[in-house]
């Protein structure tokens, strides 16, 4: 059985709702937000739109001139490890699922900006109060912020289930004895 397979289209329908509103709501910002750098307030100075451009990754993390060509590469390596989870996910397995599309769409939405262009990523949401304001952001990155809590939440969950489960038959998987021989289980019967 293929894992994943009904899982199939919640995982594409995320991750595409995903890029085409990161792709959208920042054309609108680059359209309607101009000259970078002003702010633009939704609600006071709690939440306002400003305009920036960030050659870096989160937290304006930079690594020098060739930045964008090294978050390029360290996303193709991430999304290659996040297909491998999604396809090790089980089906029915929802959450999984849900975090690791979360995940790559955001990442996708902020590959398109470091492809498309040497400026960086377009960010726009400004939270804060006064001079203390969180690093401006755009929704791919709200997309992997929540996208990763819930993948760590979810993997930390299946962790504690391997451990409870190991500690209920003995420190020893099902299918292993002592010596890492395999045993069939009762009722079974070799072939």
């Amino acid at each position: 059985m293929q894992r994943g397979r009904a899982n199939t289209p919640l995982f594409w329908t995320v991750l595409v709702v995903v890029v085409i509103a990161d792709v959208i709501t920042k054309a609108i910002a680059v359209y309607s937000l101009l000259p970078q750098r002003i702010p633009h307030e939704l609600i006071g100075e709690a939440v306002r739109f400003t305009l920036v451009y960030n050659p870096g990754a989160a937290f304006g993390l930079h690594l020098g001139e060739y930045s964008r060509w090294i978050f390029m590469a360290l996303t193709a390596a991430a999304l290659f490890i996040l297909g491998r989870l999604y396809r090790a996910t089980r089906d029915g397995d929802l959450l999984r699922t849900l975090a690791v599309a979360l995940v790559c769409g955001g990442a996708i939405g902020n590959l398109i900006d470091r492809i498309r262009s040497a400026q960086g990523v377009v960010d726009f949401i400004d939270v804060g109060f006064g001079d203390t304001r969180w690093p401006t952001f755009n929704i791919a990155d709200m997309a992997v912020s929540i996208g990763a809590f819930l993948l760590a939440w979810v993997l930390w969950g299946e962790e504690n289930v391997t451990e409870s489960s190991s500690i209920a038959d003995g420190g020893q998987t099902p299918a292993t004895d002592n010596i890492g021989a395999s045993r069939a289980a009762p009722g079974s019967s070799d072939n």
